[in-house]
């Protein structure tokens, strides 16, 4: 029997999306980098930059047992990217080459700030969740690097074996 395709939330994290100041573009953008794998995707969230806001959104995700989290935004340097912040509080377990790996798409393009990126990757229960930068380029690049992965990691989180 096939395997389900893979369910996959994609958060957005800006404070001017969630207050309807301009359209979320890196969402959709993610929802469509990750078409090519088969993945059926969940409404994108969109919640404002509070890091209570960005906890409470991955806490529902990982308890709606979806099987990745994508947020968008938030990984910067700016005092109110706290992305990263907020991941850390959910994660249990860090998957260190995946953020590393999202950056080193960005740096092998030429483009400098993706060493500036403070994004991380990390398992909650049964759910993968990776922060991608908020960029439309650059979220549509991580998906690229995640979407590729997500067969194995669903496998491992499922008891499978390397």
């Amino acid at each position: 029997m096939a395997e389900p395709p893979a369910r996959v939330r994609v958060v957005t994290v800006s404070t001017r999306a969630a207050a309807g100041e301009y359209a979320d573009r890196s969402g959709p953008a993610i929802v469509e980098a990750l078409v090519q794998w088969g993945v059926i995707t969940a409404d994108v969230v969109v919640v404002t930059d509070a890091e209570e806001a960005i906890v409470t959104a991955l806490q529902d995700a990982v308890a709606a047992e979806v099987d990745a989290v994508l947020t968008t935004g938030g990984t910067g340097l700016a005092p109110d990217d706290r992305t990263p912040q907020a991941t850390a509080q959910v994660i249990e377990r860090e998957v260190p080459g995946i953020a590393e790996a999202i950056r080193a798409v960005g740096l092998d393009q030429g483009i400098a700030a993706a060493a500036l990126s403070r994004g991380l990757a990390g398992v909650a229960g049964r759910t993968l969740i990776v922060n991608l930068p908020g960029s439309v380029g650059g979220a549509r690049d991580g998906a690229t690097v995640v979407g590729p992965l997500l067969a194995h990691v669903r496998d491992q989180l499922a008891g499978g074996d390397h």
